[in-house]
């Protein structure tokens, strides 16, 4: 299965028996939008509700912080992801959460996942079939296990402040990179991560909502001084788009690419980290 699948591969291979579809829409608190509820009133068929709002380690001080293992492993138990899955996940979101879903469940083992371009958006677009209410769920076995290798935290980051070792790209808007414009958590300082690059998550989607080509993908990271072949660690506002930018660069061909999960949330939330403003 490939990273990123199209409508017409999924409408053929529905009801196939490993298959897993997962609808993993996540909204910023202030848009007013249940995503939930926007599931329950249609989504794809057989499709499950991922709640990424849930799925955070809720000990930590930090918003969508990876949870425990064991944690993980027990929701995608409960929501019928198990070992030997191919599972397909999709969104509804500005924050194009599905590719926060795709990072997570690689790091928790799961071997076979994708996304679906242009998300549900597209499948209805083509009228394609919805079905509504809740999906009847079977658990199945989720092997607990993580792979810390692509995680980074805000000790690897000021170590890298020195070392340069690993290229950072801030999936971030233009302005608050810059720190022209003011977070939209309270107490964090403006700017980046200095030495970071900035390509705004937004960047890497065409306007109906699919994502650009490969050589599109590779023309953005190259214009922002990322160099592909060298290991890659995307940071955003709290590591939900974060992810975008791991999972373009992954289509792009790229091999080395963690994401630091605290972001800006813990980067900017302490007086001491360097930040850098222009």
């Amino acid at each position: 299965m490939e990273l990123l699948v199209t409508t017409d591969w999924l409408a053929n291979e529905l009801g196939a028996s490993d298959l897993r579809i997962v609808d993993a829409t996540k909204f910023m608190a202030d848009t007013g939008r249940n995503p939930q509820a926007e599931y329950e009133a249609g989504h794809i068929p057989g499709a499950v509700f991922m709640d990424l709002g849930e799925l955070a380690d809720s000990n930590s001080d930090f918003e969508n912080m990876l949870p425990p293992a064991e944690k993980f492993a027990s929701r995608m138990q409960s929501l019928g992801l198990g070992d030997g899955s191919r599972i397909v996940l999709y969104d509804d979101s500005p924050l194009k959460s599905a590719a926060r879903a795709w990072w997570m469940l690689t790091i928790f083992g799961a071997h076979e996942v994708a996304i679906l371009d242009g998300g549900i958006a597209k499948w209805k677009a083509e009228e394609r079939p919805l079905e509504t209410g809740k999906e009847a769920l079977r658990h199945r076995h989720f092997t607990v296990w993580k792979d810390e290798k692509d995680i980074r935290d805000k000790a690897a980051m000021l170590a890298n402040l020195h070392s340069k070792d690993e290229q950072v790209v801030d999936a971030r808007p233009a302005d608050r990179f810059s720190g022209e414009a003011d977070e939209p958590r309270e107490g964090m300082g403006k700017g980046h991560i200095p030495g970071s690059s900035n390509i705004p998550h937004s960047n890497f989607f065409n306007a109906d909502g699919t994502w650009k080509s490969a050589d599109e993908i590779k023309a953005l990271f190259n214009d922002a001084g990322v160099d592909l072949s060298k290991p890659i660690v995307s940071t955003c506002g709290s590591g939900m788009t974060a992810a975008v930018v791991s999972f373009a660069a992954t289509l792009a061909g790229a091999d080395k690419v963690a994401l630091y999960d605290g972001s800006w949330s813990e980067w900017g939330a302490d007086s001491d980290t360097p930040k850098e403003t222009a």
